[in-house]
């Protein structure tokens, strides 16, 4: 499931969850977090922004300074070893998804996501990916899409 379709309507969560919000409309969270504290699971009640990680790196921090309004990262979720952020909205326009290896911050990979839904990446594999799901992919170390 993408951020964008994600409502109080259809994000399964269990009981005594806090209620899902639209990735827009989650309050900004920058209380300052380590990379073992970051969710194994994407958060559905705010966004963590990058700022707020106290290990970030300078490609993260400056990841949406070429977008209109220069968003901040916020933190999406593990995949794997692998820390996604994305600075811009989930649909409609540009953005930047950076992720990084948790085990290795050097160790990283972007892929910038178009108005049109085409996007622009390379992953850990140094393959070259124009679709975000085979860039995610690759970071789980697969090489050949899911049927």
């Amino acid at each position: 499931m993408t951020d964008s379709e994600a409502s109080p309507a259809n994000v399964r969560h269990g009981a005594g969850d806090p209620p899902a919000l639209r990735y827009d409309q989650r309050p900004v969270d920058d209380t300052p977090i380590s990379t073992a504290e970051l969710p194994a699971t994407p958060t559905r009640d705010r966004n963590i922004v990058a700022t707020a990680w106290t290990e970030a790196p300078d490609e993260l921090l400056t990841l949406g300074a070429a977008l209109e309004g220069r968003p901040v990262a916020t933190f999406k979720r593990r995949i794997g070893t692998w820390l996604l952020w994305r600075a811009g909205p989930a649909t409609d326009a540009d953005a930047w998804y950076w992720a990084a290896d948790a085990n290795d911050l050097g160790r990283q990979s972007t892929f910038r996501l178009y108005p049109d839904g085409s996007g622009d990446g390379t992953g850990p594999s140094g393959r070259h990916h124009t679709r975000f799901r085979t860039w995610k992919e690759d970071l789980l170390g697969r090489t050949e899409p899911l049927r």
